[in-house]
């Protein structure tokens, strides 16, 4: 049993996130979902809390209410091993109202923040060679979606 478990604090759409982040990742699922009843502050039968995996790991998330935002204080990081993971995950997670930002982070549809990031990139990034590891921080500035290819070519010029 996971010891820790990240809460999502969310103002309606639960059902429709958890049912979209669950068809994204692979070994998701949702696990166990409780609903308002009659008399509560949301519509009869929404969820109130739920916990699902997104690849193995657990959260759960509280449809809450308008009393608190998702904001960039809080990040979901995937780590992509090609830049076809990156492309899936990017194009998925930012379409249909989603938000691109830059360095590889975006918001999805529903507010959450997310950041799809090659695993090479630390390589990259704690290079002896401080030369290498600025000439890839200087382009990583410069992206919203990562690209790998051109991570590397900063990297070895």
């Amino acid at each position: 049993m996971q010891k820790i478990i990240p809460c999502l604090w969310f103002d309606g759409k639960v059902e429709e996130a958890i049912n979209f982040y669950t068809s994204l990742f692979k070994n998701s699922k949702i696990k166990n979902v409780s609903r308002y009843g009659e008399g509560a502050p949301q519509p009869a039968g929404t969820i109130l809390v739920a916990t699902f995996e997104l690849g193995g790991q657990e959260f759960m998330i509280l449809n809450g209410g308008p009393m608190f935002k998702l904001t960039e204080a809080i990040s979901l990081s995937v780590s992509c091993e090609t830049q076809e993971e990156i492309d899936f995950y990017w194009e998925k997670l930012s379409s249909n109202g989603g938000q691109e930002s830059q360095c590889g982070w975006l918001k999805d549809k529903f507010g959450l923040s997310w950041q799809i990031v090659p695993t090479a990139l630390s390589k990259l990034l704690q290079a002896t060679d401080r030369k290498k590891a600025n000439n890839v921080m200087a382009a990583l500035m410069q992206m919203q979606k990562l690209d790998i290819a051109k991570l590397e070519q900063a990297y070895n010029q």
